[in-house]
């Protein structure tokens, strides 16, 4: 009895088995592990097929991404052509207090908080409706169709978007730029986020979308069978069945683009700058360009361009964090 009581298991041949498994899974357990030279060792024989096709990425990653921050020392020393990126003098934060003290300072970070978190929000959402408009189709055909036309225009190039951009607003002759009179909308201020972001949404939305699509494919048929017995409709099965499957892919992404806050694209961004709107599009990416290339000020650019990774960074640890605290999502 007491026997039995000890050890979880009853008495005969095959209590006498299940003891001899248990203990076995017990001295298992206490048997000290290899080292981690050998565990290393042990993993890479095991899958060194997947690691084999990862190692491309993980070149490029080093070779383009940690590599160059080589170069970071560059915002904090006096640079000099003749003496190389360690050779010139140590000159600490100057850089850094010489753009916080720039009169275009506040100017510069507004456009492109303005630009960047209108750009973030809307393409966070429009992608999702998107996604669970398209997964109410129930034709595949019409369902392949839309989707094909939704993502092409997410291939145009960013000149070739700029240039439909003028053509369409166009004052007196463009589709839209004749509603307008004579004032071209690229020429005011207050028009220049808003027509950067709804075309940044329209160009990439559908694109965008395939994700979420991906993940509404996955759902269990079986829950909507179910919602459709116990009564729900079409805009009851989309919150209860399509938004909770959703959910999980949509904080993971909304984390990654938290990282690109102040990240408002260059080449578009130039590409519709005028005399009229440059108070309204200098952003942070064209104003180091202007003063680290065209201004031969590479220590300055340096400093800028690092303050903007840093800030990006400290967005995506914080938005990390905070999912990780309310939803049990997270990146790491």
């Amino acid at each position: 009895m007491s026997n039995t009581l000890a050890t979880g298991v009853a008495p005969g041949p095959r209590g006498a088995v299940e003891k001899a498994v248990v203990v076995s899974a017990v001295a298992e357990t206490a048997r000290p592990k290899g080292s981690r030279a050998s565990r290393l060792r042990g993993h890479f024989a095991r899958y060194w097929q997947l690691w084999i096709m990862v190692l491309p990425a993980i070149a490029f990653i080093v070779v383009f991404s940690y590599i160059p921050m080589y170069g970071i020392q560059l915002a904090f020393r006096e640079f000099d052509v003749t003496k190389g990126l360690t050779g010139g003098a140590w000159v600490g934060f100057k850089y850094f207090e010489q753009f916080f003290n720039n009169p275009q300072f506040g100017q510069i970070m507004m456009n492109t908080v303005t630009i960047s978190l209108w750009t973030l929000v809307m393409g966070f959402i429009a992608p999702i409706i998107l996604a669970l408009l398209i997964n109410q189709i129930s034709s595949r055909r019409v369902k392949g169709f839309t989707q094909t036309i939704t993502y092409m225009p997410h291939f145009i190039s960013t000149v070739v978007m700029v240039a439909i951009l003028q053509i369409f607003l166009a004052p007196g002759s463009g589709i839209m730029g004749r509603f307008f009179g004579d004032v071209s909308l690229l020429g005011d201020p207050g028009a220049f986020a808003h027509i950067y972001w709804i075309s940044e949404i329209w160009q990439h939305t559908g694109w965008n979308c395939i994700i979420y699509l991906a993940a509404l494919s996955s759902v269990d048929l079986a829950l909507y069978e179910a919602a459709k017995i116990d009564g729900a409709g079409r805009l009851q099965l989309i919150r209860h069945v399509d938004i909770p499957a959703l959910l999980p892919t949509a904080g993971i992404l909304l984390i990654l683009n938290m990282g690109s806050v102040l990240g408002v694209g260059f080449e578009k961004v130039y590409l519709m700058q005028n005399t009229l709107n440059i108070t309204a599009s200098e952003v942070i990416s064209t104003y180091t360009y202007r003063v680290g290339i065209l201004g031969n000020q590479f220590s300055y650019s340096t400093a800028i361009g690092l303050f903007n990774a840093v800030v990006n960074f400290a967005f995506l640890i914080l938005a990390n964090y905070i999912a990780k605290r309310a939803s049990n999502t997270s990146i790491f």
